[in-house]
């Protein structure tokens, strides 16, 4: 439609800063086949913290949800983890996120899509570092994994390293 803004989804720090209104609440995601972790960050975007795990379900549904945290949070912005091969290429996950980010573009949020090599090994071993048994690490792990990939986008997006 004439006058409606393209909803920018890049892998580009840069792009998605400048598509940003201001600075702002961000949400990260974690997409799993069964589950997506979340997480959210200040508004200052000095640190990232694990949210809800929500169970997977049909596109719809799990919009819902998202848009709830959304308005709950006042998020500017979504980075999603993008699960690239470690040579760096992408492979059907990475395929699966960019659709999923196609997806919620009807949010009309600016979506940055982020490596998420590390992150459930970096999550991991904050988790044991934290004492956590091993069941209540399968319930946390998701959510834990979007911080870090949260965390990793904020510190580009205010340390300045596109």
């Amino acid at each position: 439609m004439a006058g409606e803004a393209e909803v920018i989804i890049t892998t580009s720090a840069l792009a998605f800063r400048d598509a940003l209104p201001d600075a702002g609440t961000l949400l990260g995601l974690d997409l799993g086949t069964q589950t997506i972790g979340t997480a959210f960050c200040d508004a200052g975007w000095r640190f990232a913290s694990p949210g809800k795990t929500i169970k997977r379900g049909k596109f719809g549904a799990d919009k819902a949800l998202l848009e709830a945290l959304i308005r709950e949070r006042s998020i500017r912005g979504v980075v999603i983890g993008l699960p690239l091969n470690m040579d760096g290429s992408e492979g059907p996950r990475a395929q699966s996120s960019r659709a999923y980010a196609r997806n919620l573009g009807v949010l009309n949020l600016p979506i940055l899509l982020w490596d998420e090599r590390w992150s459930t090994t970096g999550a991991e071993r904050g988790l044991i570092e934290q004492d956590m048994s091993r069941a209540k690490r399968a319930t946390r792990i998701d959510s834990a994994a979007a911080a870090v990939i949260l965390q990793g986008a904020i510190d580009a997006l205010a340390g300045g390293m596109f």
